[in-house]
Protein backbone atom coordinates (compact mmCIF):
# COMPACT_ATOMS: atom_id res chain seq x y z
CA UNK A 1 0.00 0.00 0.00
CA UNK A 2 1.35 3.42 -0.92
CA UNK A 3 2.32 5.67 1.98
CA UNK A 4 1.25 9.29 2.30
CA UNK A 5 4.08 11.78 2.26
CA UNK A 6 3.61 14.02 5.34
CA UNK A 7 5.16 17.01 3.55
CA UNK A 8 2.36 16.92 0.96
CA UNK A 9 -0.47 16.70 3.49
CA UNK A 10 -2.86 19.63 3.52
CA UNK A 11 -4.62 20.92 6.59
CA UNK A 12 -8.21 19.87 7.18
CA UNK A 13 -10.78 22.40 5.96
CA UNK A 14 -12.27 22.38 9.45
CA UNK A 15 -9.16 24.16 10.73
CA UNK A 16 -10.15 27.32 8.84
CA UNK A 17 -13.71 27.13 10.17
CA UNK A 18 -12.40 26.90 13.73
CA UNK A 19 -9.68 29.49 13.04
CA UNK A 20 -12.23 32.10 11.94
CA UNK A 21 -14.66 31.25 14.74
CA UNK A 22 -12.01 31.54 17.44
CA UNK A 23 -10.54 34.70 15.92
CA UNK A 24 -13.85 36.58 16.13
CA UNK A 25 -14.74 35.12 19.53
CA UNK A 26 -11.38 36.26 20.91
CA UNK A 27 -11.97 39.66 19.27
CA UNK A 28 -15.01 40.04 21.52
CA UNK A 29 -13.38 38.61 24.65
CA UNK A 30 -10.20 40.67 24.52
CA UNK A 31 -12.07 43.83 23.54
CA UNK A 32 -14.23 43.49 26.64
CA UNK A 33 -11.38 42.47 28.98
CA UNK A 34 -9.14 45.22 27.59
CA UNK A 35 -11.50 48.01 28.65
CA UNK A 36 -13.45 46.43 31.54
CA UNK A 37 -11.16 47.66 34.34
CA UNK A 38 -10.98 51.12 32.74
CA UNK A 39 -14.79 51.20 32.52
CA UNK A 40 -15.28 50.07 36.11
CA UNK A 41 -13.02 52.74 37.60
CA UNK A 42 -14.17 55.54 35.29
CA UNK A 43 -16.47 58.03 37.10
CA UNK A 44 -20.20 57.72 36.55
CA UNK A 45 -20.15 61.27 35.16
CA UNK A 46 -17.96 59.95 32.31
CA UNK A 47 -20.26 56.99 31.65
CA UNK A 48 -18.24 54.51 33.73
CA UNK A 49 -19.27 52.40 36.72
CA UNK A 50 -17.52 54.58 39.34
CA UNK A 51 -15.86 51.74 41.31
CA UNK A 52 -12.79 52.26 43.45
CA UNK A 53 -9.66 50.38 42.36
CA UNK A 54 -10.06 47.53 44.86
CA UNK A 55 -13.67 46.87 43.84
CA UNK A 56 -12.80 47.16 40.13
CA UNK A 57 -9.83 44.77 40.21
CA UNK A 58 -11.80 42.32 42.37
CA UNK A 59 -14.62 42.21 39.83
CA UNK A 60 -12.23 41.87 36.88
CA UNK A 61 -10.44 39.00 38.62
CA UNK A 62 -13.78 37.36 39.45
CA UNK A 63 -14.95 37.66 35.85
CA UNK A 64 -11.77 36.14 34.41
CA UNK A 65 -11.88 33.38 37.02
CA UNK A 66 -15.51 32.46 36.37
CA UNK A 67 -15.06 32.69 32.60
CA UNK A 68 -12.40 29.98 32.87
CA UNK A 69 -14.05 27.96 35.64
CA UNK A 70 -17.29 27.25 33.77
CA UNK A 71 -15.51 25.28 30.99
CA UNK A 72 -15.35 22.48 33.57
CA UNK A 73 -19.14 22.26 33.36
CA UNK A 74 -19.42 23.00 29.64
CA UNK A 75 -16.79 20.41 28.76
CA UNK A 76 -18.53 17.75 30.83
CA UNK A 77 -21.97 18.43 29.32
CA UNK A 78 -20.50 18.39 25.80
CA UNK A 79 -18.65 15.13 26.48
CA UNK A 80 -21.71 13.35 27.84
CA UNK A 81 -24.78 14.92 26.24
CA UNK A 82 -24.69 17.90 23.85
CA UNK A 83 -21.76 17.15 21.61
CA UNK A 84 -19.18 19.77 20.75
CA UNK A 85 -20.82 21.61 17.88
CA UNK A 86 -24.11 22.23 19.70
CA UNK A 87 -22.21 23.34 22.79
CA UNK A 88 -20.22 25.84 20.71
CA UNK A 89 -23.37 27.32 19.17
CA UNK A 90 -25.10 27.58 22.55
CA UNK A 91 -22.03 29.19 24.09
CA UNK A 92 -21.61 31.61 21.19
CA UNK A 93 -25.23 32.75 21.40
CA UNK A 94 -24.92 33.40 25.15
CA UNK A 95 -21.66 35.30 24.64
CA UNK A 96 -23.15 37.55 21.94
CA UNK A 97 -26.18 38.26 24.14
CA UNK A 98 -23.90 39.04 27.09
CA UNK A 99 -21.88 41.67 25.21
CA UNK A 100 -25.01 43.40 23.94
CA UNK A 101 -26.54 43.47 27.45
CA UNK A 102 -23.27 44.87 28.81
CA UNK A 103 -23.78 47.86 26.51
CA UNK A 104 -26.85 48.83 28.57
CA UNK A 105 -25.93 51.35 31.32
CA UNK A 106 -26.41 50.36 34.97
CA UNK A 107 -25.12 47.81 37.44
CA UNK A 108 -28.04 45.36 37.10
CA UNK A 109 -27.59 44.89 33.32
CA UNK A 110 -23.84 44.60 33.92
CA UNK A 111 -24.20 41.69 36.36
CA UNK A 112 -26.76 39.96 34.09
CA UNK A 113 -24.32 40.37 31.19
CA UNK A 114 -21.44 38.89 33.21
CA UNK A 115 -23.59 35.86 34.07
CA UNK A 116 -24.39 35.33 30.37
CA UNK A 117 -20.70 35.74 29.44
CA UNK A 118 -19.27 33.29 31.96
CA UNK A 119 -21.94 30.70 31.10
CA UNK A 120 -21.38 31.15 27.37
CA UNK A 121 -17.63 30.87 27.72
CA UNK A 122 -18.12 27.61 29.62
CA UNK A 123 -19.86 26.02 26.66
CA UNK A 124 -17.70 27.62 23.97
CA UNK A 125 -14.10 27.63 25.13
CA UNK A 126 -13.20 23.98 25.91
CA UNK A 127 -15.20 22.48 23.10
CA UNK A 128 -13.78 24.39 20.14
CA UNK A 129 -10.25 23.34 21.21
CA UNK A 130 -11.43 19.74 21.67
CA UNK A 131 -13.12 19.72 18.26
CA UNK A 132 -9.84 20.75 16.63
CA UNK A 133 -7.93 18.06 18.55
CA UNK A 134 -10.42 15.36 17.53
CA UNK A 135 -10.13 16.25 13.85
CA UNK A 136 -6.33 16.05 14.02
CA UNK A 137 -6.39 12.74 15.90
CA UNK A 138 -6.89 11.03 12.55
CA UNK A 139 -3.76 9.03 11.77
CA UNK A 140 -2.97 10.89 8.57
CA UNK A 141 -3.23 14.30 10.31
CA UNK A 142 -1.42 13.60 13.59
CA UNK A 143 1.89 14.80 12.19
CA UNK A 144 0.35 18.25 11.59
CA UNK A 145 -1.43 18.55 14.93
CA UNK A 146 1.04 20.89 16.65
CA UNK A 147 1.19 23.03 13.52
CA UNK A 148 -2.62 23.17 13.43
CA UNK A 149 -2.72 24.40 17.01
CA UNK A 150 -0.12 27.07 16.17
CA UNK A 151 -2.29 28.30 13.28
CA UNK A 152 -5.33 28.20 15.56
CA UNK A 153 -3.41 30.23 18.14
CA UNK A 154 -2.49 32.76 15.46
CA UNK A 155 -6.22 33.32 14.87
CA UNK A 156 -6.67 34.06 18.57
CA UNK A 157 -4.03 36.74 18.42
CA UNK A 158 -5.22 38.39 15.23
CA UNK A 159 -8.54 38.94 16.98
CA UNK A 160 -6.80 40.11 20.15
CA UNK A 161 -4.66 42.60 18.20
CA UNK A 162 -7.42 44.25 16.16
CA UNK A 163 -10.03 44.51 18.92
CA UNK A 164 -8.28 47.15 21.03
CA UNK A 165 -8.17 49.64 18.17
CA UNK A 166 -11.89 49.15 17.63
CA UNK A 167 -12.50 49.53 21.38
CA UNK A 168 -10.51 52.78 21.52
CA UNK A 169 -12.36 54.23 18.53
CA UNK A 170 -15.81 53.30 19.82
CA UNK A 171 -15.35 54.46 23.41
CA UNK A 172 -13.54 57.71 22.47
CA UNK A 173 -16.11 58.66 19.81
CA UNK A 174 -19.36 57.19 21.12
CA UNK A 175 -18.92 55.88 24.68
CA UNK A 176 -18.40 52.68 26.65
CA UNK A 177 -21.69 51.06 25.59
CA UNK A 178 -20.83 51.17 21.90
CA UNK A 179 -17.43 49.60 22.59
CA UNK A 180 -19.09 46.66 24.36
CA UNK A 181 -21.61 46.43 21.52
CA UNK A 182 -18.70 46.02 19.08
CA UNK A 183 -17.67 42.92 21.05
CA UNK A 184 -21.20 41.56 20.53
CA UNK A 185 -20.93 42.17 16.78
CA UNK A 186 -17.62 40.27 16.71
CA UNK A 187 -19.13 37.34 18.56
CA UNK A 188 -22.12 37.30 16.19
CA UNK A 189 -19.75 37.06 13.21
CA UNK A 190 -18.00 34.13 14.91
CA UNK A 191 -21.32 32.35 15.41
CA UNK A 192 -22.43 32.86 11.80
CA UNK A 193 -19.03 31.69 10.50
CA UNK A 194 -19.24 28.50 12.57
CA UNK A 195 -22.81 27.73 11.50
CA UNK A 196 -21.78 28.01 7.82
CA UNK A 197 -18.95 25.53 8.48
CA UNK A 198 -21.06 23.27 10.72
CA UNK A 199 -20.85 20.21 8.47
CA UNK A 200 -17.15 20.71 7.73
CA UNK A 201 -16.18 19.98 11.35
CA UNK A 202 -18.72 17.18 11.88
CA UNK A 203 -16.13 14.37 11.98
CA UNK A 204 -14.58 15.86 15.12
CA UNK A 205 -17.92 15.90 16.93
CA UNK A 206 -17.85 12.43 18.45
CA UNK A 207 -19.33 11.79 21.89
CA UNK A 208 -17.42 9.16 23.85
CA UNK A 209 -19.40 6.44 25.63
CA UNK A 210 -19.29 6.51 29.43
CA UNK A 211 -16.86 3.94 30.81
CA UNK A 212 -17.32 1.95 34.02
CA UNK A 213 -14.62 3.99 35.77
CA UNK A 214 -16.34 7.31 34.84
CA UNK A 215 -18.40 9.01 37.54
CA UNK A 216 -22.13 9.19 36.62
CA UNK A 217 -23.59 12.67 36.13
CA UNK A 218 -25.77 12.36 39.23
CA UNK A 219 -22.71 11.68 41.35
CA UNK A 220 -20.86 14.60 39.80
CA UNK A 221 -23.79 16.86 40.69
CA UNK A 222 -23.83 15.46 44.21
CA UNK A 223 -20.09 15.14 44.78
CA UNK A 224 -18.79 18.20 42.90
CA UNK A 225 -21.33 20.91 42.03
CA UNK A 226 -23.33 20.79 45.26
CA UNK A 227 -20.22 20.78 47.49
CA UNK A 228 -18.72 23.57 45.35
CA UNK A 229 -21.88 25.67 45.83
CA UNK A 230 -21.88 25.00 49.58
CA UNK A 231 -18.17 25.75 49.87
CA UNK A 232 -18.63 28.94 47.87
CA UNK A 233 -21.46 30.03 50.15
CA UNK A 234 -19.29 29.37 53.20
CA UNK A 235 -16.48 31.42 51.67
CA UNK A 236 -18.90 34.25 50.86
CA UNK A 237 -19.98 34.39 54.51
CA UNK A 238 -16.52 33.93 56.01
CA UNK A 239 -16.24 37.57 57.00
CA UNK A 240 -19.51 37.37 58.94
CA UNK A 241 -18.37 34.19 60.69
CA UNK A 242 -14.82 35.11 61.70
CA UNK A 243 -14.84 38.89 61.40
CA UNK A 244 -12.55 39.20 58.38
CA UNK A 245 -11.96 37.74 54.93
CA UNK A 246 -9.19 35.24 54.27
CA UNK A 247 -8.27 36.28 50.72
CA UNK A 248 -9.00 40.00 50.87
CA UNK A 249 -12.61 40.15 49.60
CA UNK A 250 -15.78 38.07 49.95
CA UNK A 251 -15.70 37.10 46.26
CA UNK A 252 -12.10 35.89 46.58
CA UNK A 253 -13.06 33.73 49.57
CA UNK A 254 -16.12 32.35 47.76
CA UNK A 255 -14.16 31.44 44.65
CA UNK A 256 -11.23 29.83 46.46
CA UNK A 257 -13.54 27.75 48.66
CA UNK A 258 -15.66 26.68 45.65
CA UNK A 259 -12.54 25.45 43.82
CA UNK A 260 -11.72 22.91 46.53
CA UNK A 261 -14.43 20.29 45.64
CA UNK A 262 -13.60 20.66 41.93
CA UNK A 263 -9.90 20.05 42.59
CA UNK A 264 -10.82 17.03 44.72
CA UNK A 265 -12.88 15.71 41.78
CA UNK A 266 -9.86 15.81 39.49
CA UNK A 267 -7.67 14.20 42.12
CA UNK A 268 -10.30 11.43 42.28
CA UNK A 269 -10.12 11.01 38.49
CA UNK A 270 -6.38 10.46 38.83
CA UNK A 271 -6.64 8.02 41.74
CA UNK A 272 -9.31 5.87 40.04
CA UNK A 273 -7.70 5.93 36.58
CA UNK A 274 -6.19 2.83 35.03
CA UNK A 275 -2.42 2.46 35.16
CA UNK A 276 -2.13 3.49 31.51
CA UNK A 277 -4.32 6.61 31.94
CA UNK A 278 -2.68 7.53 35.25
CA UNK A 279 0.71 8.26 33.68
CA UNK A 280 -0.78 10.67 31.15
CA UNK A 281 -2.96 12.38 33.77
CA UNK A 282 -0.06 12.67 36.20
CA UNK A 283 2.08 14.39 33.57
CA UNK A 284 -0.80 16.74 32.74
CA UNK A 285 -1.50 17.68 36.35
CA UNK A 286 2.20 18.38 36.96
CA UNK A 287 2.16 20.73 33.98
CA UNK A 288 -1.05 22.38 35.22
CA UNK A 289 0.36 23.13 38.67
CA UNK A 290 3.53 24.91 37.54
CA UNK A 291 1.76 26.81 34.76
CA UNK A 292 -0.51 28.61 37.27
CA UNK A 293 2.34 31.06 37.90
CA UNK A 294 2.66 31.71 34.18
CA UNK A 295 -1.05 32.53 33.86
CA UNK A 296 -1.00 34.84 36.89
CA UNK A 297 1.66 36.86 35.06
CA UNK A 298 -0.33 36.62 31.82
CA UNK A 299 -3.46 38.03 33.49
CA UNK A 300 -1.57 41.12 34.60
CA UNK A 301 -2.47 42.42 31.14
CA UNK A 302 -6.03 43.12 32.37
CA UNK A 303 -5.07 44.05 35.96
CA UNK A 304 -1.61 45.29 37.02
CA UNK A 305 -0.30 46.23 33.58
CA UNK A 306 -3.53 48.01 32.65
CA UNK A 307 -3.24 50.08 35.82
CA UNK A 308 0.40 50.75 34.95
CA UNK A 309 -0.31 51.82 31.38
CA UNK A 310 -3.19 54.05 32.51
CA UNK A 311 -1.62 55.88 35.47
CA UNK A 312 2.15 55.53 35.34
CA UNK A 313 3.13 55.45 31.65
CA UNK A 314 3.88 58.42 29.43
CA UNK A 315 1.16 58.09 26.80
CA UNK A 316 1.66 61.45 25.07
CA UNK A 317 1.74 61.06 21.31
CA UNK A 318 4.47 62.80 19.24
CA UNK A 319 3.01 65.56 17.10
CA UNK A 320 3.71 63.69 13.85
CA UNK A 321 2.00 60.51 14.98
CA UNK A 322 -0.86 62.45 16.54
CA UNK A 323 -1.95 63.73 13.13
CA UNK A 324 -1.93 60.20 11.73
CA UNK A 325 -3.74 58.49 14.60
CA UNK A 326 -6.31 61.13 15.53
CA UNK A 327 -8.72 60.36 12.63
CA UNK A 328 -8.82 56.71 13.75
CA UNK A 329 -9.99 57.61 17.26
CA UNK A 330 -7.04 56.11 19.11
CA UNK A 331 -6.38 59.26 21.12
CA UNK A 332 -7.80 60.09 24.54
CA UNK A 333 -8.05 63.86 25.27
CA UNK A 334 -7.07 65.15 28.74
CA UNK A 335 -6.94 68.66 30.14
CA UNK A 336 -5.27 70.63 32.94
CA UNK A 337 -8.37 72.81 33.27
CA UNK A 338 -9.95 72.31 36.73
CA UNK A 339 -13.09 70.18 36.70
CA UNK A 340 -14.63 67.46 38.85
CA UNK A 341 -12.27 64.47 39.12
CA UNK A 342 -11.68 61.59 41.52
CA UNK A 343 -9.69 62.63 44.57
CA UNK A 344 -6.37 60.79 44.97
CA UNK A 345 -3.69 61.07 47.63
CA UNK A 346 0.05 61.28 46.93
CA UNK A 347 0.19 57.49 46.37
CA UNK A 348 -2.66 57.42 43.82
CA UNK A 349 -5.09 55.99 46.38
CA UNK A 350 -8.71 57.09 46.03
CA UNK A 351 -10.95 57.80 49.01
CA UNK A 352 -14.68 57.35 49.59
CA UNK A 353 -17.23 59.94 50.60
CA UNK A 354 -19.78 59.52 53.43
CA UNK A 355 -22.22 57.73 51.11
CA UNK A 356 -19.60 55.18 49.99
CA UNK A 357 -19.08 56.75 46.57
CA UNK A 358 -15.69 57.92 45.35
CA UNK A 359 -14.67 61.28 46.77
CA UNK A 360 -14.42 64.06 44.17
CA UNK A 361 -12.43 67.26 43.93
CA UNK A 362 -11.74 70.06 41.46
CA UNK A 363 -8.54 69.63 39.50
CA UNK A 364 -6.86 68.53 36.27
CA UNK A 365 -7.37 65.07 34.76
CA UNK A 366 -5.79 62.26 36.79
CA UNK A 367 -3.09 61.74 34.18
CA UNK A 368 -1.38 64.95 35.37
CA UNK A 369 -1.10 63.80 39.01
CA UNK A 370 2.39 62.37 38.45
CA UNK A 371 3.44 64.49 35.49
CA UNK A 372 5.76 67.38 36.55
CA UNK A 373 4.13 70.75 35.93
CA UNK A 374 7.04 71.80 33.73
CA UNK A 375 5.84 69.14 31.27
CA UNK A 376 2.21 70.26 31.27
CA UNK A 377 1.00 71.59 27.89
CA UNK A 378 0.86 75.36 27.52
CA UNK A 379 -2.63 75.27 26.04
CA UNK A 380 -3.81 72.89 28.77
CA UNK A 381 -4.70 70.01 26.43
CA UNK A 382 -3.03 66.71 25.55
CA UNK A 383 -4.00 63.82 23.32
CA UNK A 384 -2.88 60.51 24.78
CA UNK A 385 -2.65 57.08 23.26
CA UNK A 386 -5.69 55.21 24.65
CA UNK A 387 -4.73 52.80 27.42
CA UNK A 388 -6.29 49.72 25.80
CA UNK A 389 -4.01 50.05 22.75
CA UNK A 390 -1.15 48.78 24.91
CA UNK A 391 -2.94 45.42 25.09
CA UNK A 392 -2.39 44.99 21.35
CA UNK A 393 1.38 44.87 21.92
CA UNK A 394 1.31 41.25 23.08
CA UNK A 395 -0.67 39.82 20.12
CA UNK A 396 1.42 41.93 17.74
CA UNK A 397 4.60 40.28 19.02
CA UNK A 398 2.94 36.86 18.86
CA UNK A 399 2.24 37.31 15.16
CA UNK A 400 5.79 38.65 14.69
CA UNK A 401 7.65 36.06 16.76
CA UNK A 402 5.71 32.90 15.84
CA UNK A 403 7.40 32.29 12.44
CA UNK A 404 10.79 33.09 13.98
CA UNK A 405 10.35 30.52 16.76
CA UNK A 406 8.94 27.94 14.34
CA UNK A 407 12.04 28.42 12.13
CA UNK A 408 14.40 28.28 15.11
CA UNK A 409 12.95 25.09 16.57
CA UNK A 410 12.77 23.54 13.11
CA UNK A 411 16.48 24.18 12.66
CA UNK A 412 17.26 22.80 16.12
CA UNK A 413 15.13 19.73 15.38
CA UNK A 414 17.11 19.01 12.20
CA UNK A 415 20.27 19.15 14.33
CA UNK A 416 18.54 16.99 17.00
CA UNK A 417 19.02 19.77 19.56
CA UNK A 418 15.40 20.93 19.94
CA UNK A 419 14.39 21.27 23.63
CA UNK A 420 11.78 18.82 24.90
CA UNK A 421 8.22 20.03 25.42
CA UNK A 422 8.59 20.25 29.25
CA UNK A 423 11.86 22.19 28.89
CA UNK A 424 10.13 24.63 26.54
CA UNK A 425 7.48 25.15 29.22
CA UNK A 426 10.14 25.74 31.89
CA UNK A 427 11.86 28.30 29.65
CA UNK A 428 8.50 29.94 28.95
CA UNK A 429 7.79 30.41 32.65
CA UNK A 430 11.24 31.93 33.14
CA UNK A 431 10.69 34.34 30.25
CA UNK A 432 7.43 35.39 31.94
CA UNK A 433 9.42 36.03 35.11
CA UNK A 434 12.00 38.09 33.21
CA UNK A 435 9.17 40.23 31.81
CA UNK A 436 8.15 41.07 35.38
CA UNK A 437 11.80 41.76 36.18
CA UNK A 438 11.75 44.47 33.49
CA UNK A 439 8.88 46.15 35.33
CA UNK A 440 10.79 45.83 38.61
CA UNK A 441 13.76 47.65 37.05
CA UNK A 442 11.52 50.34 35.50
CA UNK A 443 9.96 51.16 38.87
CA UNK A 444 13.23 50.95 40.81
CA UNK A 445 14.80 53.61 38.57
CA UNK A 446 11.86 56.06 38.62
CA UNK A 447 9.95 57.96 41.29
CA UNK A 448 6.62 56.81 39.87
CA UNK A 449 4.48 58.99 42.14
CA UNK A 450 6.01 62.15 40.69
CA UNK A 451 7.17 61.07 37.21
CA UNK A 452 5.90 58.90 34.38
CA UNK A 453 7.84 55.90 33.06
CA UNK A 454 8.50 55.75 29.34
CA UNK A 455 6.34 53.51 27.19
CA UNK A 456 9.30 51.39 26.03
CA UNK A 457 9.37 49.66 29.46
CA UNK A 458 5.91 48.19 29.05
CA UNK A 459 6.60 47.40 25.38
CA UNK A 460 9.75 45.48 26.43
CA UNK A 461 7.76 43.67 29.14
CA UNK A 462 5.15 42.48 26.64
CA UNK A 463 7.82 41.52 24.08
CA UNK A 464 9.72 39.31 26.54
CA UNK A 465 6.53 37.82 27.93
CA UNK A 466 5.36 36.95 24.41
CA UNK A 467 8.34 34.63 23.94
CA UNK A 468 7.28 32.82 27.11
CA UNK A 469 3.67 32.67 25.97
CA UNK A 470 4.63 31.04 22.67
CA UNK A 471 6.51 28.38 24.62
CA UNK A 472 3.64 27.62 27.03
CA UNK A 473 0.16 28.41 25.75
CA UNK A 474 -0.10 26.54 22.39
CA UNK A 475 1.75 23.62 23.98
CA UNK A 476 -0.87 23.51 26.73
CA UNK A 477 -3.75 22.95 24.31
CA UNK A 478 -1.77 20.31 22.44
CA UNK A 479 -0.67 18.48 25.61
CA UNK A 480 -4.25 18.14 26.82
CA UNK A 481 -5.22 16.61 23.51
CA UNK A 482 -2.20 14.25 23.51
CA UNK A 483 -2.22 13.05 27.12
CA UNK A 484 -5.92 12.96 28.06
CA UNK A 485 -7.87 9.68 27.96
CA UNK A 486 -10.02 10.10 24.81
CA UNK A 487 -13.38 9.82 26.58
CA UNK A 488 -12.67 12.80 28.89
CA UNK A 489 -10.70 15.08 26.59
CA UNK A 490 -13.14 18.01 26.87
CA UNK A 491 -13.30 17.53 30.63
CA UNK A 492 -9.50 17.80 30.79
CA UNK A 493 -9.70 20.88 28.58
CA UNK A 494 -11.98 22.15 31.33
CA UNK A 495 -9.23 21.39 33.86
CA UNK A 496 -6.76 23.38 31.74
CA UNK A 497 -9.13 26.32 31.90
CA UNK A 498 -9.58 25.88 35.67
CA UNK A 499 -5.85 26.56 35.88
CA UNK A 500 -6.56 29.80 34.01
CA UNK A 501 -9.48 30.50 36.35
CA UNK A 502 -7.40 30.15 39.51
CA UNK A 503 -4.62 32.23 37.95
CA UNK A 504 -7.09 34.92 36.85
CA UNK A 505 -8.50 35.14 40.34
CA UNK A 506 -5.01 35.27 41.86
CA UNK A 507 -4.10 38.07 39.45
CA UNK A 508 -7.21 39.98 40.49
CA UNK A 509 -6.47 39.25 44.16
CA UNK A 510 -2.95 40.65 43.77
CA UNK A 511 -4.29 43.78 42.10
CA UNK A 512 -6.75 44.42 44.96
CA UNK A 513 -3.64 45.03 47.07
CA UNK A 514 -2.13 47.42 44.50
CA UNK A 515 -2.72 50.47 46.69
CA UNK A 516 -1.01 48.70 49.61
CA UNK A 517 2.28 48.56 47.70
CA UNK A 518 3.83 51.98 48.29
CA UNK A 519 6.94 50.40 46.76
CA UNK A 520 5.33 49.22 43.52
CA UNK A 521 8.43 47.30 42.44
CA UNK A 522 7.67 44.70 45.16
CA UNK A 523 4.40 43.85 43.38
CA UNK A 524 6.38 42.62 40.37
CA UNK A 525 9.19 41.13 42.49
CA UNK A 526 6.67 38.61 43.85
CA UNK A 527 5.98 37.50 40.27
CA UNK A 528 9.71 37.26 39.46
CA UNK A 529 10.38 34.96 42.43
CA UNK A 530 7.29 32.81 41.78
CA UNK A 531 8.28 32.31 38.12
CA UNK A 532 11.86 31.40 39.05
CA UNK A 533 10.62 28.67 41.42
CA UNK A 534 7.91 27.33 39.06
CA UNK A 535 10.32 27.17 36.11
CA UNK A 536 12.86 25.29 38.20
CA UNK A 537 10.22 22.73 39.25
CA UNK A 538 9.31 22.19 35.60
CA UNK A 539 12.92 21.51 34.67
CA UNK A 540 13.16 18.97 37.51
CA UNK A 541 10.03 17.18 36.25
CA UNK A 542 10.98 17.40 32.57
CA UNK A 543 12.54 13.92 32.19
CA UNK A 544 9.52 12.19 33.70
CA UNK A 545 7.00 14.13 31.60
CA UNK A 546 9.08 13.62 28.44
CA UNK A 547 9.07 9.87 29.03
CA UNK A 548 5.26 9.83 29.21
CA UNK A 549 5.01 11.91 26.04
CA UNK A 550 7.26 9.46 24.20
CA UNK A 551 5.03 6.58 25.33
CA UNK A 552 1.86 8.34 24.18
CA UNK A 553 3.00 10.10 21.03
CA UNK A 554 6.47 8.85 20.08
CA UNK A 555 8.04 12.28 20.67
CA UNK A 556 8.90 14.44 23.68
Amino acid sequence: MATVQPAKLKHHKGLWVLFGTEMWERFGYYLMVGIFLLYLKDPISNGGAGFNLKMATDLVGSYIAMAYLTPFIGGLIADRYLGYRKAIILGGALLAAGYFVLAIPGKTPMYIALLLLVTGNGFFKPNISTLLGNIYNKEELKARKDNAYNIFYMGINIGAFVCNFVAAYMRNHYGWGYAFMAAGVGMSIALIWFIFGYKTVAEGDVKKPVQKEDMPMKKILGYVFLPAAIAGAIGWNMQAMIGHTIFGTTSNDAFMFACVPIIIFYVGLFIKASREDKRGLGALFSFFLVSIVFWVIYNQNSTGLTIWADQYTNREMPAGLEKVTKPFGFLEPVTTQPHEVIKYDEYFRSSQGPDGSLAKTQGPDTYFNNLPQKDWPKDGHLNLLSTEIFQSINPFFIVLFTPILVWLFGRLARKKKEPSTPNKVGMGIWFAGISSLVMYIAISTTDVFHNKTEAYWIVATYAIFTIGELLVSPIGLSLVSKLSPPRITALMMGAWFIVNAIAGKLAGLMATFWDSFTHKENYFLILVIAAAVAGLIMFVLSKRISAVLREKTGSS
